[in-house]
């Protein structure tokens, strides 16, 4: 969320201020010495009882006393990146000429190079001698050909980036000082977070660095999938705007909770929807940057789908809540450890999966090497089986050939019926929906919309029949019955190169 409004916004202000001197002096026309005149320093005082007042004054106090110990290590991120945009070279003539140059490129475009600022904020979590690191947003940093860090105080340092990670959105900054006074902001355990805790966050706003504001966590758990973001997000009513991403969202201790990272808005500005990341999903990656420069993630090896209550009837587990393994990837860590497409996966290392997202951050956690343990249900009965987890390739992540069967199957309910017009109530089975490129389905050209009958000749009336003759365990060679175009039709053969 950076920013580039800081003079228009100045403008603005400086007619606030004048605007509101001329409205004091029309209210101050009243004749000096009359018995209508009152002065706001001669008003009482609001009364309140001395239990209150010291309620209050205590809550001002706390507030004080986290906002002197924290804003020094908050800092202002300002950014320099490079852009390089595709340009005719003719848009760059005069306006007054009229003749066209006789030239066969005169069409094409040429690249050119353009620099573009911005800023967010940061906070200083680590000190290694000399060297401070600053945690922000990828999307503040991450892209940044130069970068310096303000302080609260207003000196200015070059930093550099260490590493940044888009899929978490988080970066990590570094800058050289001697000066052994700058704090370094505590962190924080995110996962004792509750709806309803005070916080604060902080950072550069519109560009007014060191700027704290006030709230509560509206709610915990917010999904970053929109986004293509890994994490689960607080949401807080503490006023979040351009500039504060990257600042952190504090509790009442003055321990970072939170890496405040976007806002909900229809105008652009706070309007009581803002959302961090949990400090907790990320402590790992300030480690990672700093080793490796780069946030490495773990890797199971299946491609999974949330499931609607159609779903879970049709698999046979209504009552559980879990992450569905749709499609896997052959080879992978979860294929040699015996995990099958069609497991409807409950636990990790014994910890109950909540959906789909937090099971991707729990298995995104998880170190190369590292054994995980994993209980599911298959044909309706529980298993556990153990998984030696690798380490994520995007390479591998993206070769569909990979992934069996290459499309996702949904359940023929009613609904599905009524859209694709199949009025036979006779023909059971499964609809082939989401068919990848270069995949196996795409091998044995199904068609999205083409209902699966049956499975190396064994009927599938539903999604347990289904996932229970995918077995690779048993057999590496498919075919299917489909049920097209009013008519069935058994397609080639398809070997799958089971390791």
């Amino acid at each position: 969320m950076k920013t580039w409004t800081r003079r228009i916004l100045g403008a603005v202000a400086v007619a606030s201020v004048t605007f509101g001197l001329v409205a004091f002096s029309l209210r101050g026309t009243t004749r000096q010495g009359s018995a209508n005149t009152a002065f706001a320093d001669s008003s009482s005082a609001v009364p309140m009882s001395q239990a209150s007042s010291n309620i209050v004054e205590s809550l001002q106090s706390a507030f004080r006393s986290i906002s002197t110990s924290v804003l020094p290590s908050v800092v202002e991120v300002d950014v320099t990146e490079t852009k390089t945009v595709q340009t005719n070279p003719l848009s760059q003539l005069p306006f007054f000429f009229f003749g066209m140059p006789e030239n066969e490129d005169q069409n094409q475009t040429q690249p050119k190079k353009y620099e573009q600022q911005g800023l967010g904020s940061g906070v200083i979590v680590r000190r290694t001698g000399k060297t401070l690191y600053v945690l922000t947003n990828n999307h503040v940093a991450g892209e940044a050909t130069k970068i310096s860090v303000k302080l609260n105080d207003g000196r200015v340092f070059d930093a550099k980036l260490v590493g940044a990670d888009s899929r978490m959105d988080v970066a990590l900054v570094s800058f050289e000082s001697g000066d052994t006074s700058i704090p370094i902001a505590r962190l924080g355990d995110s996962d004792k977070v509750q709806t309803g805790d005070i916080c604060l966050a902080m950072g550069a706003p519109l560009g007014y660095r060191q700027s704290v504001t006030q709230g509560i966590i509206s709610a915990t758990g917010r999904s970053g999938a929109a986004l293509n973001n890994v994490n689960d997000f607080f949401q807080t009513d503490a006023a979040i705007n351009q500039g504060n991403s990257g600042g952190p969202l504090l509790n009442i201790y003055g321990e970072v909770i939170g890496i405040n990272t976007w806002i909900a808005s229809q105008s652009g500005g706070s309007q009581g929807l803002g959302f961090a990341i949990p400090i907790n999903n990320i402590k790992h990656a300030i480690d990672d940057f700093i080793q490796n420069g780069k946030v490495t993630y773990g890797w199971l090896g299946v491609s999974l789908i949330s499931s609607t209550d159609e779903y879970k009837k049709s698999l046979g587990v209504e009552n559980e809540t879990g992450a569905f393994a749709s499609q896997i990837f052959v080879g992978s860590p979860a294929q040699k450890g015996g995990i099958q497409a069609g497991d409807f996966i409950t636990r990790l290392n014994g910890k109950q999966i909540k959906d789909v997202d937090q099971f991707v951050r729990d298995v995104g956690n998880l170190k190369a090497g590292e054994t995980a343990q994993f209980t599911l249900i298959r044909d309706g009965r529980e298993k556990a089986l153990s998984v030696k987890i690798e380490e994520r390739d995007q390479k591998v992540v993206s070769d569909n050939g990979k992934l069996w069967p290459g499309f996702i199957a949904v359940p023929l309910t009613d609904e599905i019926r009524k859209e694709i017009g199949l009025n036979d109530q006779s023909v059971k089975g499964v609809v082939v929906t989401n068919i990848l490129e270069k995949s196996p389905a795409a091998a044995l050209r199904l068609q999205n919309g083409d209902i699966i009958t049956a499975v190396n000749g064994k009927r599938v009336t539903n999604l347990k029949d289904f996932y229970s003759a995918m077995d690779l365990t048993r057999t590496n060679t498919y075919s299917f019955d489909v049920y097209t175009n009013g008519g069935t039709i058994t397609t080639g053969t398809y070997k799958v190169n089971v390791r």
